[in-house]
């Protein structure tokens, strides 16, 4: 007698509901949310914040502390934390200074001299924490006075090197206008699209159910609507600055090294479960070593466009002793971003979304004649507010954040 074999269709995947969304793929939105809100306020208050010259100057003004937060990144997806990343900047930036102003280094060597020493002090401190198991808050900490002293020792008697003519104020003087811009934006999209459907095609091939809509059209279709709004409004201006391309390819590298590689998926399992992820063969103390590593290397990157922006380095390099609002706003614009102090959470969009924050509250005020001292109690308010909302949403939906 002949057995018949039944086979059950797979059962669909049940509808998400909007809190598990809100607590997993729409965690930026209350950031966002925000964003837009402070945007309305600000224009409220000022006929010249939505202008394309003010919002070119809000997007520089927001570089450096973007590219900061997004180094720090790395290192708070591995449940640690860096001190030091602005007297890292402080102390490389004055370093090539030195090489190009004293010894005739041409920039193309200093650079990159710069940002390889700035990730061998990163790799340092988080060796020093791996193999003696000094926790990195003391370690940074320690290790960001240290620079501070030998960044005053390398400094001249005058406490500054100026940097005109030198070739390094050209990153913040060069603009990309025109069709180049608009040529810069389609070739971002294609690369863009091209590790979209990369990325499916490898969820595919691992048998994950993908639909084609909200996974390739919707993501490829709102960063060429959002890509096409931000060079408009910046040739309005003078165009792209470098600086802000720069950052851009930054945040795409990132992404793509957290979205796709295996190295990615290595930090946030350290994140989530360091003696989970010890067991399961992943090298945890290089893990730790290569985040601190990438964090020193982009913190001295954004030292240099620091110092080609104020065309100069001196005490003041770094935010000078103790990293002053510098390290903070790093800090803040990371955490306000939705990436979490205490490891494994946290996508690539945090960087940039933490730094307009910051850079729109900052702007904003400046525009409203407001003192300084208001605009720190704000940035102050806004992170301990970004962090009271993330645990809600966590109360609210169960879904753990931290």
């Amino acid at each position: 007698m002949a057995t018949t074999m039944t086979v059950d269709a797979p059962a669909k995947r049940p509808r998400r509901s909007f809190g598990e969304l809100l607590a997993n793929d729409l965690r930026a939105l209350p950031i966002v949310i925000g964003l837009i809100a402070l945007g309305i306020f600000f224009a409220s208050q000022s006929d010249v914040f939505l202008t394309s010259r003010n919002l070119s100057n809000l997007l520089l003004q927001s570089t450096v502390v973007g590219i900061m937060a997004l180094g720090l990144m790395f290192v708070l997806l591995v449940k640690e934390i860096d001190l030091s990343i602005a007297a890292i900047n402080g102390v490389t930036s004055v370093l090539m200074a030195k090489f190009v102003v004293e010894f005739g280094v041409s920039p193309w060597i200093a650079i990159p001299l710069a940002i390889l020493v700035g990730a061998a002090i990163g790799s340092c401190s988080a060796r020093w924490v791996t193999f003696v198991g000094v926790p990195s808050f003391v370690v940074t900490l320690g290790l960001g006075l240290a620079l501070n002293g030998l960044q005053l020792i390398l400094l001249p008697q005058t406490a500054r090197y100026g940097l005109q003519q030198t070739g390094i104020e050209k990153i913040a003087l060069t603009n990309i206008s025109g069709v180049w811009a608009w040529l810069a934006l389609a070739v971002g999209i294609l690369v863009y699209a091209a590790l979209v459907l990369s990325d499916v095609a490898r969820r595919k091939r691992n048998g994950l159910e993908v639909s084609f809509l909200p996974s390739v059209v919707v993501p490829i279709a709102a960063a060429a609507v959002f890509g096409a709004v931000v060079v408009a409004i910046l040739t309005a201006h003078q165009g792209i600055p470098l600086i802000v391309l720069i950052f851009a390819v930054l945040l795409g590298i990132g992404g793509y090294i957290l979205n796709s590689t295996q190295f990615g998926l290595y930090l946030y399992a350290v994140g989530n479960n360091e003696e989970a992820a010890r067991r399961a063969g992943i090298k945890v103390s290089r893990i730790k070593m290569a985040a601190f590593a990438i964090a020193g290397g982009i913190a001295a990157l954004a030292g240099v466009i620091a110092a080609s922006r104020t065309l100069g380095v001196g005490v003041f390099s770094g935010g000078g002793v103790g990293g002053g609002t510098l390290l903070l706003e790093s800090i803040a614009a990371a955490v306000i971003g939705g990436v979490s102090l205490f490891g494994g959470r946290g996508s690539i969009h945090a960087a940039l979304l933490g730094a307009l924050v910051i850079g729109t509250v900052s702007n904003g005020l400046n525009l409203m004649g407001v003192e300084n001292e208001v605009r720190l109690i704000v940035t102050g308010l806004l992170l301990v507010l970004a962090v009271s909302i993330d645990k809600l949403i966590e109360r609210a939906t169960g879904h753990q954040s931290f």
